[in-house]
């Protein structure tokens, strides 16, 4: 992948490809726009007016990136993303242990980061990394903290902050000024209501909302909408049944539905999930 250091829209320089043939790079880059001579900048990627590209950057073919964003620090993304104006991406985390370290940030393909949203890198109490999946919708004000694990297909929407070591599985839903609190999970197909506070882990395929947050049963439109069969669903309604109204405790919950519901891929995920619930499950 070359480099282009300086703003204009080019057709060069040239790559070989595999039959020997010149064939342009093609970028769209602002000539206000500061890229460092060291940034690693991709075919057809696209850059704003006033944006910062730091010098240990890598910016994936065919990436869009606004005005007046910052991409900084280590910081890896992938292809086909669209950054939107003034989102500070790469930053470091704010963290009072922080002292300088080398630290990454990965971000994957076709997602969309709005306006104003940041996403800091991670710790070396962390595992030194912030990764962000494919395919996830981040809203504008959106804060995503140091050491975070965010999966595929998510919808995170406007002014919610999530702090730091937070996990969030696949196709997860999120609404409007959330705060999720540190090294939180939150399960797979899970949706949290608008001005949620989360302060546990969020089991899998789960409505939840309140402050704290509550439980208030299976995100059936979410499980419809990936594709889940009325089986399946079925059996998802049952497990959480047994999870939050025969007045067991996680551990009792965990062995009833093994012991009463047929083995598949969804509730061993949710019985693998509960057994590594620390912070304890939203009640």
């Amino acid at each position: 992948m070359a480099v282009y250091p300086r703003g204009g829209e080019v057709v060069s320089p040239t790559e070989i490809s595999r039959e020997s043939k010149v064939v342009p790079i093609r970028r769209k880059i602002h000539p206000t726009a500061i890229i460092d001579p060291n940034a690693v900048i991709g075919t057809d990627v696209e850059i704003g007016p006033f944006t910062i590209i730091g010098p240990n950057v890598e910016i994936g073919d065919g990436t869009k990136i606004g005005s007046r964003v910052i991409v900084e620090g280590w910081t890896v993304i992938g292809k086909d993303n669209k950054i939107y104006a003034g989102a500070v991406v790469g930053n470091e985390p704010q963290d009072l242990k922080f002292k300088g370290e080398k630290s990454y940030l990965f971000i994957g393909d076709n997602n969309i980061i709005r306006e104003y949203a940041t996403i800091s890198r991670g710790t070396v109490g962390g595992g030194g990394e912030t990764r962000i999946g494919n395919n996830n919708l981040i809203m504008s004000y959106v804060h995503v903290a140091h050491d975070c694990q965010v999966g595929n297909n998510i919808v995170v929407a406007h002014g919610s902050g999530i702090a730091g070591h937070v996990t969030i599985e696949d196709r997860v839903v999120i609404g409007g000024l959330v705060g999720i609190h540190q090294f939180t999970k939150i399960g797979r197909m899970a949706m949290i209501g608008a001005h949620t506070m989360v302060t546990k882990d969020v089991p899998p395929y789960i409505i939840v909302d309140g402050h704290p947050a509550k439980p208030f049963g299976i995100n059936i439109v979410g499980l419809r909408r990936n594709g889940l069969s009325p089986e399946l669903r079925m059996e998802i309604k049952r497990a959480y049944k047994i999870l939050y109204r025969s007045n067991l405790n996680v551990a009792q919950a965990i062995e009833q539905m093994e012991q009463e519901l047929p083995g598949n891929e969804e509730i061993d995920h949710l019985l693998r999930f509960l057994r590594s619930a620390d912070r304890g499950i939203c009640r």
